[in-house]
């Protein structure tokens, strides 16, 4: 892997680092990033790697909530952290089902720049729309019933379209319920642990022959590209949640709104003007 390729999974993954985790959709960030600068696509070993990065940030970040989580939702499941495990358990079954039957024939649909740069601009709107009227009514993360668990399990269903954006659409579903705005996400963010994970094994048993595998990693610099994926992930995923769970317990999410509003006016500006397709 050369100094180029090097510097192009670095970036790839402090992308997917932010972008994963901020209500701003890493799908629409890492489809634009090869279309705007010319890039070679990192192919599904990359973006398995990637996504490898971000889910063990999430892990590492929460590594003691799992471990009560786990250890209640087994030993104690009538307890606040045994009930909330198996919300979380019971909500993640919705995007997990969207995901194994709707994950291929998505896929032509998330290179549209001109569909990435609507749904960015409708999404932003929502965000900030929800979050301004929406009440606090849950203040602490034991709170979450199953009714708002699994209204934020199905809106994380969505999060399979580019430009959406999964932790976007799932704290706009938890401030919709009453969520505050730190639960909502931190919620959010246990619930993409077994999705991102998932996702990443369904894509990995996808590379079914060794050939096949060296051929897609082999995309923009093989294995240490992966590697290299994975830890600016991993670092820049943990930074960002810390990032997000700080601010959210001061202001509200009208600046990622507008963020996304100007992000998606310029990929379609973009896409009139032939500079992306």
């Amino acid at each position: 892997m050369g100094l180029i390729q090097f510097l192009q999974a670095v970036v790839y993954g402090v992308v997917q680092g932010v972008t994963e985790f901020l209500p701003i959709s890493s799908t629409a960030h890492l489809t634009l990033i090869p279309k705007v600068f010319g890039w070679p696509d990192g192919g599904m070993g990359f973006d398995i790697a990637l996504h490898l990065g971000t889910g063990l940030a999430v892990i590492v970040f929460f590594w003691k909530r799992w471990i009560e989580l786990i250890r209640d939702g087994f030993t104690s499941p009538k307890s606040a952290n045994g009930k909330l495990f198996w919300i979380i358990v019971v909500s993640t079954i919705p995007a997990s089902l969207v995901g194994l039957l709707f994950n291929d024939k998505i896929a032509p649909f998330q290179q549209n720049p001109y569909a990435i740069g609507v749904l960015l601009i409708v999404m932003g709107l929502i965000l900030w729309a929800v979050d301004r009227a929406a009440r606090n009514v849950t203040g602490r993360l034991t709170d979450v019933n199953v009714k708002s668990g699994v209204a934020v399990g199905l809106a994380q269903c969505l999060a399979i379209i580019p430009g959406v954006s999964r932790s976007g659409i799932t704290i706009t579903a938890g401030r919709a319920m009453g969520l505050r705005r730190e639960i909502a996400a931190e919620f959010t963010f246990l619930l993409s642990t077994p999705i991102v994970l998932g996702d990443a094994g369904y894509h990995l048993l996808k590379l079914r022959s060794d050939a096949a595998a060296s051929a897609d990693l082999g995309a923009i610099g093989g294995a240490a590209a992966m590697v290299t994926g994975i830890v600016a992930a991993a670092i820049v995923g943990m930074l960002s949640i810390k990032f997000l769970l700080d601010f959210l317990k001061r202001r509200g999410l009208f600046g990622f709104a507008v963020y996304r509003f100007i992000l998606g006016a310029a990929v379609i500006c973009l896409a009139l003007s032939g500079v992306i397709r």
